[in-house]
């Protein structure tokens, strides 16, 4: 699962490392992005790739109102190609989700000690995402919402949790966010566990639990 995630960086420094247009004018400085939050996503529509803010949650077009969107804010990748709620999306409606980093929690008794993982490195994180269109029948608004595909964990995650965000390497991103519709066979490869010694998790204080709460100082290693 991935239920809670960072965008430290603002949305001009994101297009030039996606190489994409920036369609968005977002300061970043966002260390609690919580479902059905707005969140910047890179899209690729025709031959133009583009940064944009779509809502976390996804509403399949055919859904009569919004209220599951926090239910559909990951897709399990074993199941996109049968799940009615992702299958369109996943067959031409593929997004990039940049983030900072995510967060995992470990139970303690009643306690909820929240972990950071992040790239080594310090660059961000190509979580894999699907979106779509719905339009409010009431108000005629068309609500461009994604949800984060997730997988099974790998060595770093699974003492945290049985899933983890599916990670779109660079040589990876022109074919996952290829509009065009793709046989499943040819995406699936890209739904696997990453690479942990590309990872590093941490334990940070837990400002993280409230979704109000923001800043670095949600990233920080707890000390001692």
């Amino acid at each position: 699962m991935c239920g809670r995630f960072t965008q430290e960086r603002a949305a001009s420094e994101l297009a030039d490392i996606f190489a994409a247009e920036p369609l968005v004018d977002d300061p970043g400085g966002r260390y609690n992005v919580a479902p059905t939050d707005p969140a910047v996503v890179v899209v690729e529509k025709g031959d133009r790739r583009a940064l944009v803010e779509y809502r976390w949650g996804l509403i399949p077009h055919w859904a009569t109102d919004a209220s599951g969107a926090s239910r559909t804010i990951n897709a399990r990748a074993e199941t996109l190609s049968t799940s009615p709620t992702f299958r369109e999306s996943f067959r031409r409606r593929r997004c990039l989700v940049p983030a900072g980093g995510f967060y995992e929690w470990r139970r303690d008794g009643r306690a909820r000690l929240p972990f950071h993982i992040r790239r080594r490195d310090g660059r961000p994180l190509a979580l894999a995402g699907l979106w779509s269109g719905w339009r409010d029948a009431l108000s005629g608004e068309v609500r461009r919402t994604f949800t984060i595909v997730t997988t099974g964990p790998n060595e770093l995650i699974a003492d945290l949790h049985d899933r983890m965000p599916v990670i779109i390497e660079e040589s990876a991103w022109d074919l996952w966010l290829d509009p065009a519709p793709r046989d499943p066979g040819e995406l699936n490869g890209l739904l696997v566990p990453s690479d942990p010694a590309s990872l590093e998790l941490y334990p940070v204080e837990p400002l993280v639990n409230n979704v109000r709460n923001n800043g670095p100082a949600l990233i920080v290693p707890l000390s001692g």
